[in-house]
């Protein structure tokens, strides 16, 4: 089967700046992607090509089969990185209006609306006008906008950005539900920490180049256990004996404990228990798979040391800055 979005060697540039290079993605039918990467990486502009809202300069590509999505927007539910409702009409309207211009009767839409208000944390709101809504508030309404058509294929920018935790684990349920009915998902974020909850398949974009295009079960086999949470007994115990063992490349405060980055040749079982037997524990684990380490790694090629590995940790913590090209 064709895939459902399929780019082969596209380039965009915007004057003198290269904002994507050589970018060659296939995402099959029914994938749910993470596309991640630091603010400026090259995602949105990415995203803008597959929408047809911008053009390459050089490569092809296809979307649902087609060589613009413009053929096929029926089929696709797209939430931008800038927002943007009908603030003097009333939230239901608006969705109902929405989901109208892709194809959905009058009947349908009248249905569904209230469901998927309720499911993102707003019940009762479909007599409310957009204008009276937080910004919050609104980006979920976008969201839901988004997925009313039930689309094929649904490409979600930044859809977390200002949201509270409790919004967030609600938009990530619904993520994963509309996945599960079938759609095919490409989830672009500079927060990894987000695609580490949903994502089948990841690709890492820096500096407009595709730097990994892998399954989260690779990447777990490739890069965990080589990172050790570490608690000691005595809160203020000095982690200079930690720092001083063999096969132990950085050393990160965390709260009342540490997280402990081992080079790639080292034995994690032999230096947690080198840790014990230097530091009384309240508590050591093996730390779960985490993309911003991943990241590093790859672009550094190092253990996740150094200025350039701090400016892109810091570069990936930082509040998304919207009305950006790239």
């Amino acid at each position: 089967m064709e895939p459902a979005v399929m780019l082969r060697a596209v380039r965009k540039t915007f004057g003198k700046t290269t904002a994507v290079e050589s970018m060659t993605l296939e995402i099959p039918r029914g994938g749910l992607y993470g596309f991640i990467g630091p603010s400026g990486a090259g995602k949105t502009t990415c995203i803008r090509m597959i929408m047809s809202i911008l053009f390459p300069d050089s490569g092809t590509l296809s979307v649902l089969g087609h060589a613009s999505a413009l053929e096929a927007k029926d089929r696709i539910g797209y939430l931008p990185e800038e927002r943007g409702v009908y603030r003097k009409m009333k939230v239901g309207a608006f969705l109902t209006y929405m989901a109208r211009l892709k194809g959905v009767s009058a009947a349908d839409a009248e249905t569904r609306v209230p469901g998927l208000l309720e499911a993102v944390g707003l019940p009762g709101t479909a007599t409310k006008r957009c204008d009276d809504m937080s910004k919050g508030m609104l980006q979920r309404v976008q969201f839901v906008a988004a997925i009313v058509h039930q689309p094929e294929l649904i490409i979600l920018d930044e859809p977390f950005t200002g949201l509270d935790p409790l919004s967030v684990r609600l938009l990530r349920e619904l993520i994963v539900a509309e996945h599960r009915r079938g759609a095919t998902i490409l989830f672009s974020t500079h927060v990894m920490s987000n695609a580490e909850e949903i994502c089948e398949h990841i690709v890492m974009i820096h500096q407009g180049r595709k730097v990994l295009d892998e399954p989260m079960a690779g990447l777990r086999r490739q890069f965990d256990a080589h990172t050790i949470l570490f608690e000691p007994l005595v809160l203020d115990a000095d982690p200079a004996p930690i720092r001083a063992l063999g096969g132990v490349e950085h050393v990160e405060k965390t709260g009342d404990g540490y997280r402990i980055a081992l080079s790639p040749a080292a034995d994690p079982a032999s230096v947690m228990r080198a840790i014990v037997a230097a530091i009384p524990p309240a508590r050591i684990e093996l730390a779960r798979l985490r993309l911003e380490d991943v990241f590093i790694r790859i672009v550094t090629g190092g253990g996740g040391t150094g200025t350039a590995a701090h400016a892109l940790r810091a570069g990936l913590r930082m509040p998304d800055t919207e009305g950006t090209l790239v």
